[in-house]
């Protein structure tokens, strides 16, 4: 098990895993920020504040994919943008990070602080996944988890059971997903599965 008691473990983990493919992602972030800057322009990469676990705050990096309105309500993806977030591409620069030691490649992904606050109040269960390292990808993703309901369910339950076996199945799904896009490549657990 990765429990809380043998967190250095799994930061380990993370850190063999993005040493091992470095070659791989570092040019790949390379190529598709160089594609956004040569297709939608500057600015490459998108920054926002993230609650991390204990509630700490974080800023993530992102692919830019949204166009550049001054209201949040009239942005729209970019020309490039629709299809890196499809296929999630638009996260690969949030293995910086990993790197930095603000998310762990698996685990609940980090809220913005409003949604944050909003989703524990709807659903207290929430609050458990702070408890835990944020993660690029986690169960909730690959599972195509809709709700806090559910979520904060699929949360949990990677909390009490995550292993480095069920990290890399984790992830060798989200890889998958990445290939060939969310509508193909998500797959929900049966409700047994996550009891």
């Amino acid at each position: 098990m990765l429990g809380g008691s043998k967190m250095s473990g799994k930061r380990w983990f993370d850190l063999v895993l993005i040493g091992l493919t470095a070659p791989v992602w570092t040019v790949g972030i390379g190529v598709l920020a160089t594609l956004v800057w040569l297709v939608d322009g500057r600015p490459i990469f998108f920054t926002q504040p993230r609650v991390g676990r204990s509630r700490r705050l974080f800023k993530i990096w992102k692919l830019r994919t949204m166009t550049r309105a001054p209201a949040v309500e009239d942005r729209r993806p970019t020309r490039l943008g629709g299809w890196l977030r499809n296929r999630g591409l638009d996260e690969t620069a949030q293995l910086w990070n990993v790197v930095l030691g603000d998310l762990s490649l698996v685990g609940p992904r980090p809220l913005t602080l409003a949604d944050a606050d909003r989703l524990v109040a709807a659903h207290p269960p929430f609050a458990a996944r702070f408890e835990v390292a944020p993660g690029i990808t986690g169960l909730s993703q690959v599972c195509g988890a809709r709700g806090p309901a559910i979520t904060a369910e699929l949360d949990a339950h990677y909390a009490r059971t995550r292993t480095a076996a069920g990290d890399l199945a984790i992830l060798v799904r989200t890889v998958w997903i990445n290939v060939v896009g969310k509508r193909r490549g998500l797959r929900r657990l049966p409700g047994s599965a996550i009891r």
